[in-house]
């Protein structure tokens, strides 16, 4: 398994930035195999318009453009509208480090659309090398109300030194050697044997719409959900389940929907993952809103591991979606490690989305379904 001196740190060199004072308030119980969970400081505002800094421009200074208002904690954050928090962490990143964000899995499926912005960055979800300053987050609940606390993480943050994502070759050689894919029976899944491409290192993975229950579509709740609050909540006040009719299922425009893959998804310890956005000659629609897979994801302990399946946040945008079994709904880039963590995503007891194979799960916050 082949490393590279250059490409995304793994948690031991994350650790080493929080032990030098480059990332600043962050605490170990945040750090996964390859990525830091970015928590919400005690400063929130709900604001009007969302601005994006210009060059050397601090986000503080926008706040009144933005029609900033203090919101409490006391208060959900209302489904629909946008809200701007501080972040607990701030960086004075090497020059050579540099950084990109996500939202995280819990996030994502519900429904929650999450940005990190830093100061004079004209990007979200992205920070410069060599960034000092504090940073911001976006948050914007779209199908139901929700209410978080201060400490609540909503992003994870993943540091790099160089762009190290697989060439089509390394991909190949991956994929021959390591296994990426795996069908439902156990088998891996080939290179040569993957229908659709787009040739440039990615792997495009396809809908499960083989079982009679597919996935979730949420519903207008008048409940807020509280994040703070885990295996809690009930699924039928949020979510409604998805069945498939006549071999297909119908997304209708605008609604939020939870699917999983139909493929195995298998993340050697070398490598991580990242859903990128599909061509929009696969259709009009969102089918991630989290979508980083840390190292050693459906890896097992020791390489016995035979993949899990990828769970996808689908929101058709400008007319109703039909979804068959095998559909390409999702592009899947890897990219070298410096290292390999010191820790893998499948040996971390805590993970929620280690044990999705039987159905796509929705987050932590809800109680385990009968399906």
């Amino acid at each position: 398994m082949a490393t590279k001196n250059i490409g995304a740190l793994p948690i031991q060199l994350i650790r080493g930035l929080m032990q030098t004072n480059h990332i600043i308030s962050a605490r170990e119980t945040q750090l996964s195999p390859a990525s830091l969970d970015l928590a919400i400081s005690d400063e929130l505002y709900r604001i009007e318009e969302l601005l994006l800094p210009h060059f050397e421009e601090e986000i503080r200074t926008l706040l009144s453009d933005m029609g900033a208002s203090r919101h409490t904690f006391d208060s959900p954050l209302e489904k629909g509208s946008t809200y701007l928090a501080r972040l607990a962490e701030s960086f004075a990143l090497p020059s050579d480090v540099y950084a990109y964000c996500n939202p995280k899995s819990s996030t994502g499926r519900n429904d929650m659309h999450v940005r990190v912005m830093a100061n004079g960055a004209s990007r979200f979800d992205s920070l410069p090398p060599g960034y000092a300053g504090e940073a911001w987050v976006t948050i914007t609940p779209n199908s139901f109300s929700v209410k978080i606390e201060a400490g609540e993480t909503l992003s994870q943050i993943r540091f790099f030194t160089d762009d190290t994502r697989l060439s089509e070759l390394e991909l190949q050689i991956a994929m021959e050697r390591d296994r990426l894919l795996w069908d439902k029976s156990g088998n891996p899944i080939s290179y040569h044997s993957i229908k659709t491409s787009d040739r440039d290192g990615s792997i495009i993975l396809t809908a499960d719409v083989a079982e009679h229950f597919v996935g979730w579509e949420s519903i207008p709740s008048t409940h807020a959900l509280d994040l703070s609050k885990k295996w809690a909540h009930k699924p039928e006040e949020f979510f409604k389940p998805l069945y498939k009719s006549n071999g297909r299922v119908h997304l209708q425009q605008g609604h939020f929907y939870i699917l999983r893959s139909r493929e195995y998804l298998r993340v050697p310890p070398y490598l991580a993952c990242e859903i990128a956005s599909m061509d929009e000659r696969a259709g009009e629609f969102r089918s991630h809103y989290a979508g980083f897979f840390d190292p050693g994801w459906g890896w097992g302990a020791s390489g016995e591991g035979k993949g899990r399946p990828a769970v996808f946040e689908v929101r058709p945008l400008f007319q109703d979606l039909i979804l068959r079994d095998g559909q390409p709904i999702a592009k899947f880039r890897f990219e070298h490690l410096t290292r390999v963590p010191e820790k893998l995503y499948d040996e971390m007891s805590t993970s929620h989305y280690t044990n999705q194979s039987t159905y796509a799960v929705l987050s932590k916050h809800f109680v385990l379904p009968s399906v």
